[in-house]
């Protein structure tokens, strides 16, 4: 999907990334070194089995805190079912999706679980998987990919 890097990208504990599958442009995400997969929050979520096509999410994504009313929608292959522990420590059942990220000058497929993250601030966390080999995280820093 992407050629590998000699040295990984230095980037922010936040940032704006592209998700061109879907044609996203410019949506905050938190890094967020101390989980393991990243999540995608959604206001709500359909799953549809379509044939030939497996599980299908409908995703209605509210990405910008300030326009809540601005909403996207986007339909996406479901790769399965998984539990994953949330912030509050409980157990929950989640689709995993896949699609392509990018981030400075980095262009990868990562992997997200679905949620409704409403109350958090932010939309979307990227953990470990998507960061590793790729991006080196300066903690003290934020945006550092702006306008690359």
């Amino acid at each position: 999907m992407h050629k590998k890097r000699s040295r990984p990208l230095v980037i922010g504990w936040k940032e704006f990334v592209d998700f061109p599958d879907w044609a996203l442009r410019h949506v905050k995400v938190k890094v967020d070194t101390g989980a393991r997969t990243s999540a995608l929050g959604v206001v709500s979520y359909e799953l549809s089995h379509v044939s030939g096509a497996g599980m299908v999410a409908e995703l209605r994504l509210a990405l910008h805190r300030r326009w809540p009313e601005k909403q996207a929608v986007v339909r996406t292959p479901v790769l399965k079912m998984v539990v994953v522990t949330n912030s509050a420590g409980m157990r929950e059942q989640r689709p995993l999706i896949e699609t392509r990220l990018r981030l400075g000058g980095v262009t990868k497929l990562i992997r997200l679980t679905v949620t409704n993250r409403s109350i958090m601030r932010f939309p979307i966390i990227l953990g470990r998987t998507a960061l590793e080999d790729d991006f080196l995280v300066d903690v003290s820093r934020k945006y550092l990919q702006r306008k690359q």
